[in-house]
C-alpha cells in the first residue's frame, strides 16, 4: 500500500510520494533509483525540503520477507549491514552500503530493490522468469532459453556509470542533502552503448539482445519500480 504523505525514521521531515522522471539516489539504500519514490517535502514552519529520497520499498519495508530462493532463510530489514566486514547484495552482487535485507542464519544480504524483483516480466511479447543460484548471480530468463538477462549486468551497464559520475567529483564520502544524480547522469541509451563498445561481445552483449519492451522491465524493476509507466519512461531516456 502506497500513502500519499508519510514520515520516516531516518528522516526530520515528512517525505511525499512523486514519480521521479530522472534517475535518483535513494537515500536509504544509497542505489539509483527512477519513477516512485518518496521525496522530502520540507519540515514545519516553512522549513524548505531537502534534497532526501527514499525508494518506495525503502520508505515502506516489511520488517521481515521470505524468498522463494531461500527457503530456509528469514530475512530482517536492517538500517545498516551488520558487522564490520563489507558485505554485497547476493542478487546483483554490488556493494551493501544502507538498508537492506539480512538473514543472520546463513548471511545473506539483499538490497531492497533486489528482494522485491518482480518473479516474473511480461512485456506482452517475452515472459522473463526470475531465476537465481543460491549465494549469487540472479537473472531473467525466457522460456525459449534465447535470452538471458543477468541482474548483475544490469548494475554494471547502467547503476555503476551513475555512481561513478555522482561521487567521483566529491570521493567517497556520501551527503545526501546536498548532491543529485538528476541531471548529471548519461542516458540509459548513451549508458548502455559505451557499455557495449567496451563489452561487443559476451555476456553483456547477450543481454542487450532482449528484444521488445523486456530489457525496459527489467531496467525499471532493478531501479524500484517494474511498471508498465516507468518501463516506458526508460524506453524514452534510452532513445535519447
Amino acid at each position: 500500500m502506497k500513502y500519499n504523505e508519510i514520515s520516516h525514521y531516518s528522516h526530520p521531515h515528512n517525505l511525499k510520494f512523486e514519480y521521479a522522471e530522472a534517475p535518483f539516489m535513494c537515500d536509504g539504500c544509497k542505489e539509483a533509483g527512477i519513477g516512485s519514490r518518496y521525496k522530502c517535502c520540507g519540515g514545519g514552519g516553512g522549513g524548505g525540503a531537502c534534497n532526501y529520497d527514499l525508494h518506495t520499498h525503502c520508505a515502506l519495508p516489511s520488517p521481515s520477507i521470505r524468498h522463494p530462493f531461500y527457503t530456509k532463510c528469514s530475512f530482517q530489514f536492517l538500517s545498516r549491514p551488520p558487522g564490520p566486514v563489507a558485505r554485497y547484495c547476493n542478487a546483483c552482487q554490488k556493494d551493501v552500503a544502507g538498508f537492506v535485507y539480512h538473514c543472520s542464519l546463513c548471511g545473506f544480504d539483499l538490497h531492497p530493490c533486489c528482494a522485491k524483483l518482480p518473479m516474473m516480466i511480461d512485456d506482452g511479447e517475452i515472459k522473463l522468469y526470475l531465476c537465481g543460484r543460491k549465494g549469487r548471480s540472479w537473472s531473467y530468463r525466457s522460456s525459449c532459453k534465447k535470452y538471458n538477462l543477468h541482474v548483475a549486468c544490469v548494475r554494471e551497464m547502467l547503476v555503476d556509470s551513475w555512481h561513478e559520475i555522482y561521487y567521483g567529483a566529491w570521493g567517497n564520502s556520501y551527503t545526501g542533502s546536498s548532491r543529485r544524480l538528476e541531471g548529471e547522469i548519461p542516458s540509459l541509451r548513451s549508458t548502455l552503448q559505451t557499455h557495449n563498445h567496451k563489452k561487443s561481445k559476451g555476456k553483456a552483449q547477450k543481454c542487450c539482445d532482449v528484444a521488445g519492451l523486456a530489457l525496459q522491465f527489467v531496467i525499471s524493476a532493478v531501479l524500484g519500480d517494474p511498471t508498465t509507466l516507468i518501463a516506458a519512461l526508460v524506453g524514452t531516456l534510452m532513445s535519447k
